[in-house]
């Protein structure tokens, strides 16, 4: 999220069924509106003594952007991290993290400027979200090697320290200048607890599981259910009724309960 200063006012990472993908179409769309209608950006962008009045430009202005390059480096990290990330927690998940992230972003930006600095301030940009993004990432893929700065190697882990120190610097002064540190930081905070969360939610259901003394049966199971819920079309005939065995030979000694199912795909493919 760019800091905008003290102004009034099969899964595929390019198909539009990709969430993060459709909000990098929007952003660029909205880009493209905010040069051609005059006042847009004023009447939308997130206005921080404007937001108990209108909540709605916490929302609205992580839609904008400050300029050409601030697009393309947000819009950059999502495609990176945002494709990465949905298929790893699903879709819902995704735009549940990538909304929460944003909104709190705002609402921290806004809070930070008019209580500890003592002025309005005004700000534009979905840093807040993908940072949110960036902080799940870093819990569920710590090792994953990034380049930081298109040249520097490191992993997820170490690229996160970075990010936090850059953006605490930078509330006290030290670095470049209007930038919402506050709001990254909000986002980055965001996304490590919600993914601590998952993570922690996995493990429990692995643990929950690994102490069962049907576990390959349940392991089966779970692979035929799957197989059972796909399209008939993908199926051939002799692939159906070996499901169908198996399903039945597996049944036979144990069933898992609906909210057993459920676990497993929230919690058991992160």
């Amino acid at each position: 999220m760019e800091h905008a200063g003290h102004r009034s006012g099969s899964f595929s990472a390019f198909s539009l069924r990709n969430a993060a993908f459709l909000l990098i179409v929007i952003n660029a769309v909205m880009f493209i509106l905010q040069q051609a209608v005059k006042g847009l950006t004023g009447s939308l962008m997130l206005v921080s003594g404007d937001v108990l009045v209108r909540p709605w430009i916490v929302v609205t202005s992580m839609f904008l952007h400050g300029g050409g390059t601030h697009l393309l480096f947000n819009m950059y990290a999502l495609l990176l991290f945002g494709t990465l990330i949905e298929q790893r927690i699903g879709t819902k998940r995704f735009l549940l993290l990538y909304f929460i992230s944003g909104i709190l972003a705002g609402f921290g930006f806004a809070a930070f400027q008019e209580v500890v600095i003592g002025a309005s301030g005004s700000a534009v940009g979905a840093s807040g979200a993908i940072m949110g993004v960036l902080g799940m990432t870093i819990i569920l893929l710590p090792d994953l090697r990034v380049l930081l700065f298109f040249f520097i190697p490191m992993s997820m882990r170490t690229a996160g320290v970075i990010f936090a120190l850059v953006d605490l610097l930078g509330i006290f002064g030290i670095g470049i200048p209007g930038i919402a540190n506050v709001a990254h930081l909000v986002g980055l905070a965001v996304g490590l607890g919600y993914g601590y969360f998952l993570l922690r939610k996995k493990k429990e259901f692995s643990a929950r599981f690994a102490r069962s003394p049907e576990q390959p049966r349940i392991r089966r199971m779970l692979v035929v259910k799957r197989s059972s819920s796909a399209p008939k079309g993908r199926e051939s005939a002799g692939g159906t009724k070996s499901a169908a065995k198996d399903s039945r030979d597996v049944n036979k000694s144990i069933e898992l309960s609906k909210e057993e199912m459920e676990d497993y795909l929230k919690y058991g493919r992160l």
